[in-house]
């Protein structure tokens, strides 16, 4: 079987040195030899080397200059650089190695050493690729059960409240037309900035998981719910954020489930304060609650229930514009009416 041999890239301004370093390397690996840090940046678009060996000491960028420019682009600042200099103090050396090259070898140099230290660089940088691959695939591995457990226990929910089926993943998705919003328009940014927005999606499909440990006979009730039932349902709130924090307790990656968290405990309060489970206000809810307030209640309006009719998208919209400043954020509001077309094509899909 014929082994493809490893590239490497010789970065030198001096023609003698561009030659003798090729003669050291061509009978082991591949060698392209380039002129000018310039060059090679611009030959760096379009090939990725196994390794590049760089001289410091060049005219218009200097190694150091290069290499910058190299751990500055993700797609190629995993590239090992092994500076070939002849600047021979510690200084020069200290810089090299806090800028990213992974070794620092003198000229003249020795071919024997040359040779191993590129070698055994090349199995190091060989390691870590694959060991970042490992930890890529076992991360996807995770992700992947994450996903399925989620989309389980929401199942598990919509199961047991059969008269609201379907309301999970609508919701979800009226949710996810006022994230791409939010982001688009640039409210709420800071708040935001550090959110994955498939994680809060994910996460947003257990903000009814409570419900779990609701009576039957009041999850399903066809009929209106008395006051006193309708303690009970509101008890859901306060068994999601139990459930959630428990399963925190458990688990070692709690991104998803601090967002699940906040959504179970906060989507219904109401900016006036009136909600529940915490009689928050204001900025005091969580985005999260605020944004999936409307979700939750548009799809509770346009949708059927035994003891309601649906309403139009026109007469939900009119509801949740009367409930600014009162049930609703008047920002997120704001941005539901400038999207309220895509939540009526959203929802003609379940009709």
């Amino acid at each position: 079987m014929k082994i493809e041999r490893e590239t490497i890239f010789l970065v030198d301004d001096n023609i003698t040195n561009l030659t003798a370093g090729k003669n050291a390397l061509a009978e082991h690996y591949n060698v392209l030899t380039l002129n000018s840090g310039e060059r090679l940046l611009k030959v760096l678009e379009k090939n990725i080397p196994d390794l590049i060996l760089l001289d410091i000491e060049m005219p218009e960028m200097t190694g150091y200059d290069v290499i910058k420019v190299i751990k500055g682009r993700r797609e190629i600042e995993n590239i090992p650089v092994i500076f070939l200099t002849s600047k021979n103090d510690n200084e020069s050396e200290l810089e090299g190695l806090s800028l990213g090259a992974v070794d620092y070898i003198l000229k003249p140099f020795s071919e024997p050493l040359l040779l191993k230290r590129i070698e055994m660089h090349l199995k190091l940088a060989n390691f870590n690729n694959n060991l970042q691959q490992m930890v890529k695939a076992k991360t996807e591995s995770v992700v992947e059960l994450q996903n399925a457990l989620l989309k389980v226990m929401a199942e598990l929910v919509e199961y047991r409240d059969n008269i609201t089926g379907g309301h999970i993943e609508r919701t979800t998705r009226y949710l996810g037309i006022l994230l791409r919003a939010m982001v688009k328009h640039g409210l709420y940014k800071e708040e935001t900035a550090s959110w994955d927005l498939d994680l809060v999606l994910q996460s947003a499909q257990l903000h009814d998981v409570g419900k779990i440990a609701i009576k039957d006979g009041i999850l399903q009730k066809p009929s209106k719910l008395t006051p006193e039932e309708f303690e009970e349902i509101k008890k859901h709130v306060a068994f999601g954020r139990e459930v959630i924090e428990n399963i925190k307790k458990n688990t070692t990656d709690q991104s998803f489930l601090e967002h699940a968290g906040i959504f179970a405990a906060t989507h219904h309060e109401k900016w006036d304060g009136s909600g529940y489970l915490n009689g928050l206000k204001g900025k005091e809810i969580p985005l999260q609650g605020r944004l999936l307030a409307i979700a939750d209640v548009y799809d509770a309006l346009v949708s059927e229930r035994p003891y309601k009719k649906a309403l139009t998208h026109e007469e939900a919209v009119k509801i949740i514009a009367e409930g600014s400043g009162n049930h609703f954020d008047p920002a997120i509001v704001g941005l539901f009416l400038s999207v309220s077309d895509e939540f009526a094509k959203e929802a003609s899909n379940y009709e």
